[in-house]
C-alpha cells in the first residue's frame, strides 16, 4: 500500500514538473536597462518582411525618412544575418516618461515613379515594417470577430478601392515598469553590444528609474498639409492637432507628390516586470492540441511497443529456449527443418550494397540527431530565448560542428565492422562524412541565395558571411569529423555473432515487395509529429514566433522511439520471410518520413500558404524544404538502422550453430 501511494506520488510529480516544462521558461540573457526621465530612447528599424514572397528587403529600400546622422548598421550576429535581419538606426527618438504628439519627422522627396511603382509592389505584397525598442519588436493589437489579436509589426500601407494608401502616422505606446535593482549597472539588453558591468549602488542611484517592458504601435494614414512643414525640422510641432484612426485611411500615394511622415508617443506604467516583458510575444495558444499530439505518440509507441514485446517474448525467446534445449544430434537434425529467421544465419551480416555510402549517411544522421536533441535541449531549458535574435542558428551550427566527432566516429567503426576490423579507407569514409551533408546543404542553399541576390533581397547571405562559413565548414567542421573518425578507426570494431556463408543465399520470391511496406512504415512516425509539425511550419513561414520547446523536445524523444520500434519491427518480418538484405531497408523504414513530410509541405505550401506570390518565392520554400526533409531523413533513418543493427546482433548473438 505504502508503495504504491509513493509511486502515484512519484507520478504526479513527475506529471506535474513535464508539465510547467512544457510551458517552458526562459533566461532573458540580459539586464534591464535603467532609464530616468528624460533619457533618449532609440528605436530601430529590422528588415521588411512578408508572409507572400517570404523575401525579406530593407527597410530604407523604400522611400521613409532617414536619420540624420545617416543610416547605419547595428552589430548583427551569424544568426540573425542568416535570418535575413537587417538591423539599422532610425530617426525616431523618444524620451523616457515623456509623452510627445505631434511630432513632425520629415517630408520626403516627390516619389519618382520607380519609387511610386515600388511601394505599391510592397503593399499589394503586404510587407510589413518591424520596428525595435529596447530589443522589443513593436507589437500591433487588432480586433476581429469579438477576438483581440497579436501582431508584430504594421504594414506599409493597404489598398482600398483601387488607391494606395500609406501608413505615415505612428502612434506608440512605450510601456514602462518602475527599476527595482539598486546594484546593477545601467546597461543595454541583449543585442545592443554594450558590456554588462554590474556595480555598487552608487551617488545619484536613489533617482527613480524605468525599464521598458512593452513596446505598442498603432498605424494611421493621416492626409497632411504639404505646405504646412516647408519650414519645420525635424521633431518639430505639427502645426495642427493629428487625429489617429486606425480604420480611417486618408493618404493615397501619388507619382510626383511628397509624403510627410508624423509620430506621437505616451509611456504607461505597467504591472509587467522584465523577466514577463516578452510573454506578450511566446504566449502559447492551443496548448490543448500539443497534448493531444503527445497522448496520439503515446498511443502508437505503446501498440508498436505491444508488437516488439511479442517479438521478443512469445517468439524469439521462445525459439532460442526451445532451440537451446535440445542436444547436439537433434539440434542438426532442427537445422534441416529450421524455417524463418534461422534460416539467413549465414548471410544476414552479409556486408550490403554501397557500404561506404551506407556509413556517411549513419555518421551524418548521428550528426544530425544528436545537434537537434542538444539544441532542442537548451532551448527548452530557456538558453536560447528570442530577446538574442540568430541564437537558435548560432546553437545549431555550434552543435552541428561540435558533434562531427561522434558522427566520424559513428561512420569509420561500422565501416570497420562491416569489412571485419579492415582499416582500408577509413579517412576516406570520415571526410565524406564531413562533406556530404553540408555539401547537399551548401549547393542547395547557394542556388537559393543567387535567387535572394537578383531579387536584392536582404535574405541573401553577403558573400563574406559565405567565406566564414566555409572557413567553419573546413577549418572546424572537416578536422573534428576526421578526429572522430581516427578514433573508431583505433576503436575495436564489432565483431559478428555468426559466419557469414561464401555462397549467399537466394532470397524466396514475395508477394508484395519489400520496399512497399518499407515506405509505408513512414506513416507511423509521420503520425507522431504532423500536429506539432503545422505549428513549426506556422512560425518559420507565417511570421509566427514557436517557443514551445518543451513540447518539441518530448515529442523528438517519442518519434525516436516510434522510429527504433518501427525499423525493428520491419526488419525482424523481413528476417521471417527469408529476406537477409537488412541493412539499407532498416535505414529507410523510418527514414521514409522524410517523404511524408515533404509531400506536407507540398501541401502546405498549396493550401496554407495560398498568398505566396511568384515562381522564386515557391522556389526558396521548396528548396529549404528539401533541405529540412533531407536532414530528418538521415537522423531517422539513423535512429532505425541502429536500433535494427543491435536487435539482429542480439538474436543471432543467442544461436549457437557449427
Amino acid at each position: 500500500m505504502d508503495l504504491t501511494c509513493n509511486f502515484s506520488i512519484w507520478v504526479l510529480f513527475v506529471f506535474f514538473v513535464f508539465q510547467s516544462f512544457c510551458y517552458g521558461f526562459y533566461l532573458p540573457g540580459s539586464y534591464p536597462h535603467k532609464y530616468v526621465v528624460g533619457d533618449a530612447l532609440s528605436v530601430k528599424v529590422n528588415s521588411l518582411t512578408s508572409i507572400d514572397t517570404e523575401m525579406p528587403f530593407s527597410y530604407y529600400s523604400l522611400p521613409f525618412c532617414k536619420p540624420q546622422e545617416g543610416v547605419k548598421d547595428s552589430a548583427e550576429n551569424l544568426g540573425e544575418l542568416l535570418m535575413g535581419d537587417r538591423i539599422e538606426n532610425s530617426p525616431y527618438r523618444f524620451k523616457m516618461y515623456t509623452n510627445e504628439s505631434d511630432i513632425f519627422l520629415c517630408k520626403t522627396d516627390p516619389l519618382s515613379k520607380d519609387n511610386f511603382d515600388l511601394l505599391k509592389k510592397r503593399i499589394d505584397e503586404m510587407y510589413q515594417v518591424n520596428l525595435i525598442l529596447d530589443n522589443l519588436p513593436a507589437i500591433r493589437y487588432t480586433k476581429k470577430d469579438g477576438y483581440l489579436l497579436r501582431w508584430t509589426g504594421f504594414p506599409v500601407g493597404v489598398k482600398y478601392q483601387d488607391a494606395y494608401y500609406v501608413f505615415n502616422h505612428l502612434k506608440f505606446k512605450v510601456l514602462v515598469h518602475k527599476y527595482e535593482e539598486t546594484n546593477v549597472a545601467r546597461v543595454m539588453g541583449t543585442g545592443d553590444a554594450v558590456d554588462v558591468i554590474p556595480t555598487k549602488a552608487s551617488e545619484g542611484s536613489d533617482v527613480p528609474g524605468y525599464m521598458v517592458v512593452g513596446f505598442e504601435v498603432v498605424p494611421c494614414s493621416v492626409m497632411h498639409n504639404v505646405d504646412l512643414v516647408k519650414d519645420l525640422k525635424i521633431y518639430g510641432k505639427y502645426p495642427s492637432q493629428i487625429k489617429c484612426d486606425s480604420n480611417i485611411v486618408s493618404m493615397p500615394i501619388k507619382e510626383g507628390q511628397p509624403i510627410v511622415f508624423t509620430y506621437e508617443v505616451n509611456f504607461d506604467m505597467s504591472d509587467i516586470k522584465w523577466p514577463s516583458r516578452w510573454d506578450a510575444y511566446l504566449k502559447m495558444e492551443g496548448s490543448k492540441v500539443h497534448w493531444f499530439s503527445i497522448l496520439n505518440s503515446l498511443m502508437v509507441i505503446t501498440f508498436l511497443a505491444g508488437i516488439v514485446l511479442v517479438i521478443f517474448l512469445r517468439t524469439v525467446r521462445r525459439d532460442l529456449t526451445r532451440y537451446e534445449e535440445l542436444d547436439k544430434e537433434a539440434q542438426a537434425q532442427m537445422n534441416e527443418e529450421l524455417s524463418g529467421w534461422k534460416l539467413v544465419v549465414g548471410d544476414v551480416f552479409r556486408a550490403p550494397s554501397n557500404p561506404g555510402l551506407l556509413c556517411i549517411v549513419v555518421g551524418d544522421g548521428v550528426q544530425i540527431l544528436g545537434m537537434a536533441v542538444v539544441t532542442i535541449l537548451f532551448a527548452a531549458l530557456g538558453f536560447m530565448s528570442p530577446a538574442s535574435r540568430g541564437t537558435l542558428i548560432r546553437g545549431m551550427l555550434f552543435f552541428y560542428m561540435i558533434l562531427g566527432v561522434p558522427g566520424g566516429y559513428v561512420a569509420v567503426r561500422l565501416w570497420r565492422t562491416i569489412g571485419c576490423g579492415d582499416l582500408k579507407g577509413w579517412i576516406s569514409v570520415a571526410w565524406r562524412v564531413a562533406c556530404f551533408f553540408p555539401g547537399i546543404a551548401f549547393l542547395i542553399l547557394t542556388t537559393l541565395n543567387f535567387l535572394l541576390w537578383g531579387s536584392h533581397s536582404t535574405g541573401a547571405i553577403p558573400f563574406s558571411l559565405f567565406v566564414i562559413l566555409l572557413l567553419l565548414w573546413f577549418c572546424i567542421s572537416v578536422p573534428l569529423t576526421l578526429f572522430g573518425g581516427y578514433l573508431g578507426a583505433k576503436a575495436p570494431h564489432i565483431e559478428f555473432p555468426v559466419r557469414t556463408n561464401q555462397i549467399p543465399r537466394e532470397i524466396p520470391a514475395q508477394k508484395y515487395p519489400s520496399w512497399l511496406l518499407v515506405l509505408g512504415a513512414g506513416t507511423l512516425p509521420f503520425g507522431t509529429l504532423f500536429i506539432e509539425l503545422f505549428f513549426i511550419m506556422s512560425s518559420i513561414w507565417m511570421g509566427r514566433v514557436y517557443y514551445v520547446f518543451g513540447f518539441l523536445l518530448i515529442v523528438l524523444i517519442l518519434l525516436v522511439v516510434v522510429c527504433a520500434e518501427v525499423s525493428l519491427v520491419l526488419t525482424y518480418m523481413h528476417l521471417c520471410v527469408e529476406d537477409w538484405k537488412w541493412w539499407w531497408k532498416s535505414f529507410f523504414a523510418s527514414g521514409s518520413v522524410a517523404i511524408y513530410i515533404f509531400l506536407y509541405s507540398i501541401n502546405y505550401l498549396i493550401f496554407d500558404l495560398r498568398s505566396l506570390s511568384g515562381p522564386v518565392s515557391a522556389t526558396l520554400y521548396l528548396g529549404y524544404s528539401l533541405v529540412m526533409v533531407i536532414a530528418i531523413m538521415l537522423a531517422t533513418g539513423t535512429v532505425g538502422f541502429l536500433s535494427s543493427f543491435w536487435f539482429v546482433h542480439y538474436l543471432f548473438s543467442s544461436v549457437k550453430l557449427d
